[in-house]
């Protein structure tokens, strides 16, 4: 690590947290070294260098509690899985200050949840795109969350996806690797981009099913970045119907997505499996194909298009 900026390398050291948190921790003062404070999160690190990283207590959250229902799979003191419908944020953000799962779980759970990471996602470790749905895990505790943390860190959370994608793959299975950043054309965006400039991401896919004129795949995540699926079908010529962002002409030109409105990315989280941080226990969860991504592969299966 000797070399490397600060933020980097104490984000490599203390996997539970995001290198974004912790440049925010480095910048309020709260990482010091033998020589005082280090504000700089470009500072260049040497070998044998020692800090200390003072993370303050989780500010209250000023996000309300709503009754939102949601569609809990498994509970316990430690943690939930919840199935998220599609068109449902998962945290408050500019545009979506209310009717967040975030809103939902402050009701749910009574504010019973992990304060990790400053505070506004209360229990959020990892998340889905609003028109994503499927499976998500939401920790109660600290402990838990950092538990959870580590596991995603590691890469040992499996996490598989059902999608249906435009044109049918050739070869029918593969890997992608490509590392992924914001795009500079757009930043509401993510694109491959050379490896060192963005976070390295990998994407395991197989055909399922042909279709017409498409495909129902199977895609397991090595990493889990934003939008990592949708950018990866994409870059090899098979992005996901009905995708806003990624599909372009291809992937939203079937007649059928305008017969069933169909108007979300093909996605869903289907498969979820961790080692539970506070029981050991193996955990897998699995959650069915919602009624508009069923009705649009049936219609795709028949050809009537």
């Amino acid at each position: 690590m000797s070399g490397w900026r600060l933020d980097r390398a104490l984000a490599a050291l203390v996997p539970t947290m995001s290198r974004e948190r912790l440049k925010g921790l480095i910048s309020n003062g709260d990482v010091s070294g033998l020589n005082g404070l280090a504000r700089d999160p470009a500072k260049k690190v040497a070998a044998g260098d020692l800090f200390t990283v003072t993370v303050p207590p989780p500010r209250p959250s000023e996000t309300q509690a709503q009754d939102i229902p949601l569609r809990i799979v498994f509970e316990d003191d430690h943690l939930l899985i919840v199935d998220k419908p599609a068109g449902l944020v998962v945290h408050p953000a500019a545009g979506n200050l209310d009717g967040t799962l975030v809103n939902a779980l402050l009701h749910h759970c009574a504010g019973r949840l992990s304060g990790i990471g400053g505070v506004a996602r209360p229990g959020i470790v990892h998340r889905i795109d609003k028109d994503t749905s499927g499976l998500l895990v939401v920790a109660k505790t600290d402990p838990t969350h950092e538990g959870l943390s580590r596991q995603f860190a590691a890469h040992t959370v499996e996490r598989r996806y059902t999608a249906v994608v435009a044109g049918v793959p050739a070869p029918p299975a593969g890997r992608i690797e490509g590392a992924l950043a914001r795009s500079s054309a757009n930043r509401q965006k993510m694109a491959i981009v050379p490896d060192g400039r963005g976070k390295h991401a990998v994407t395991h896919f197989r055909t399922v099913k042909p279709l017409f004129k498409s495909a129902q795949i199977e895609c397991r995540l090595e990493t889990g970045r934003t939008h990592q699926i949708r950018v990866h079908m994409a870059s090899i010529g098979h992005p996901l119907l009905g995708d806003p962002f990624y599909g372009g002409a291809k992937g939203n030109q079937l007649p059928v997505l305008d017969e069933l409105n169909f108007r979300r990315q093909a996605l869903h989280a289907a498969t979820l499996g961790f080692l539970h941080p506070v029981t050991q226990e193996n955990l897998s969860f699995v959650s069915p194909l919602p009624v508009d991504i069923v009705d649009l592969i049936g219609r795709l299966s028949v050809g009537t298009t």
